[in-house]
């Protein structure tokens, strides 16, 4: 095979993570990529939490109402049960799995295959949320998509909480939580703060 002077191929697998806040195109953008790797034949997995049932129990649904069947399971090292011959593996929803997650991406690397982790950078407080600080560590590749802050219009990097639950896990969409940009964001928790 004849290769572009300084291009090197991919020897092995690798990992890709696709973070930012609620509404960003995270999953999204996870199901299109899936979706090309399966119009080039390649064998894929996909697999989410089996606590994530907010759009379906089985399929990874986008907030566009994009889908694609998945595999639920409920800590990251039953991935392993299921891994079947396949080339491509997509999770969504990272950020809900345990701390083990970035050990089992790099061993599912390490066999040559292509991790493509979609999640939550953040959590509602700002935080870096779960397992993907680790996986951004130790990915090859990574995408950070941004929502439009309806406030102001600018990029949004934060998932405002719009109830005031405070558990760091709540489910839920546009009845719970916004993206919203950083000065918005902080503005928003001021004034929730002055209110309590």
């Amino acid at each position: 095979m004849f290769l572009e002077p300084g291009f090197r191929s991919q020897r092995s697998g690798w990992i890709e993570v696709i973070c930012g806040s609620m509404f960003s195109g995270k999953t999204e953008e996870l199901i299109r990529r899936l979706k090309r790797a399966k119009f080039a034949n390649q064998k894929v997995q996909i697999f989410k939490p089996a606590k994530d049932t907010r759009y379906d129990d089985i399929r990874v649904v986008s907030h566009d109402e994009n889908e694609i069947d998945s595999i639920p399971v409920q800590k990251s090292t039953d991935i392993l049960n299921y891994i079947q011959d396949v080339n491509v593996i997509g999770i969504d929803e990272a950020q809900f799995f345990d701390d083990k997650l970035p050990d089992i991406c790099q061993k599912l690397a390490v066999r040559g295959i292509r991790i493509i982790v979609a999640g939550l950078d953040m959590d509602f407080k700002g935080r870096p949320f779960g397992p993907i600080p680790n996986l951004l560590a130790i990915a090859e590749y990574i995408t950070k998509v941004h929502a439009i802050c309806p406030h102001c219009g600018n990029l949004a990097t934060h998932s405002y909480r719009l109830s005031d639950e405070q558990d760091t896990v709540v489910l839920g969409e546009k009845d719970k939580y916004e993206p919203r940009c950083r000065i918005c964001y902080e503005m928003g928790n001021i004034l929730n703060l002055r209110m309590f």
